[in-house]
């Protein structure tokens, strides 16, 4: 399956199907000429595929090389970014080659942000591993990585040349990695797409899910890439993508990052902006119980026990959504439709209550 993100000034496929990664030289082939390549990945990840993709470059007439993170959020930092330029710079690379990320989210954000940065810029390739990844953070070309003030404070909007998702890489993925897509994978449906939501209610488990991953990706895909066709620069409806997020993000930073994973702040987030939103009667009466009961079914937190209103206060006070005195926030309108809110960013104490 194919499908074609287009924006004015630079358009590219995410092609979904299983067993693809097996022949990655021939799609980078496709896209490059034979170049020097290097393969940012993870401890997880480079012991699962980093020998095959290699050769596969290697096969397909490109000059690789592995860069290797310690795997989790810890890496995704201004110090690993740091450690990556010095690695480019010793392998020679110049703007004509390119970086292929290898990964989950962190190894995709971070390689994203070395690759728009470096000489101001080289082309990147997107293959990510984890669910999480093929559902969102691949798609849409921001990048990033996180300071002790915030969650993706530091980043650019980049667009990679292609994406390549095979879920045969999930059948190497731990539960909780799973679970951790699941959470963007119910935001994805819970403010674009009711039939989604309803497919998702009525799978047993995990399992059911990933049984149905390429058909439940593609849905997600199709979500991120009309979001982001319409509002490159997340200035606009793309904010829609951060339901959730603005708490998500405040908790994994106060609890420490690598303690709870995205995922499951995202789905803290999501039953606690919508709790207190039907409280102040700016979202339907029992939206949050379908919302839990969702959640939940997928073994997904909708409460922390590390909950501190003034640490998050402090935290949020920091996320990229805040304007000025104010910050845009995500409610759901009803299951499958949200709207931006903006409100007084003090308000946003009353949401951590």
């Amino acid at each position: 399956m194919k499908l074609t993100v287009t924006l004015p000034n630079h358009s590219y496929d995410l092609t979904i199907e299983k067993g693809l990664l097996s022949g990655i030289g021939q799609w980078a082939k496709s896209l490059w000429s034979p170049q020097k390549v290097v393969i940012i990945t993870d401890t997880n990840v480079q012991p699962l595929y980093g020998d095959q993709v290699y050769k596969s470059l290697k096969a397909a007439g490109f000059d690789p090389s592995t860069f290797v993170v310690n795997a989790g959020e810890q890496s995704k930092n201004l110090s690993i970014a740091s450690e990556i330029y010095d690695f480019l710079a010793d392998e020679g690379m110049t703007r004509s080659d390119g970086i292929i990320a290898l990964g989950g989210g962190v190894v995709g954000d971070l390689a994203g942000f070395v690759a728009s940065t470096y000489m101001r810029g080289l082309h990147f390739l997107q293959v990510p591993t984890t669910l999480l990844a093929q559902v969102d953070s691949s798609i849409g070309g921001k990048t990033g990585v996180n300071t002790a003030k915030a969650k993706n404070l530091v980043g650019t909007f980049a667009q990679p040349d292609g994406v390549l998702i095979d879920p045969d890489t999930l059948k190497t993925l731990e539960i909780r990695r799973v679970r951790e897509g699941i959470a963007e994978i119910i935001k994805s449906a819970a403010i674009a797409d009711k039939k989604l939501w309803f497919h998702l209610d009525s799978l047993n488990d995990e399992h059911d899910l990933l049984a149905d991953a390429t058909n439940i990706i593609a849905a997600c895909c199709k979500i991120k890439r009309k979001v982001v066709e319409e509002d490159e620069l997340d200035n606009g409806v793309r904010l829609l993508l951060n339901f959730g997020h603005t708490i998500g993000h405040a908790l994994e930073n106060t609890v420490g990052y690598g303690t709870l994973t995205h995922g499951e702040g995202v789905a803290v987030g999501m039953s606690q902006i919508t709790r207190v939103a039907e409280a102040k009667g700016l979202s339907p009466i029992g939206t949050t119980e379908q919302l839990n009961h969702l959640i939940q079914k997928f073994h997904l937190p909708i409460r922390s026990d590390s909950w501190n209103q003034q640490q998050l206060y402090t935290a949020l006070t920091h996320d990229k959504k805040a304007r000025g005195g104010t910050i845009n926030i995500i409610l759901l309108e009803s299951i499958g439709q949200a709207k931006i809110v903006k409100i007084p960013i003090e308000e946003m104490k009353s949401y951590l209550d």
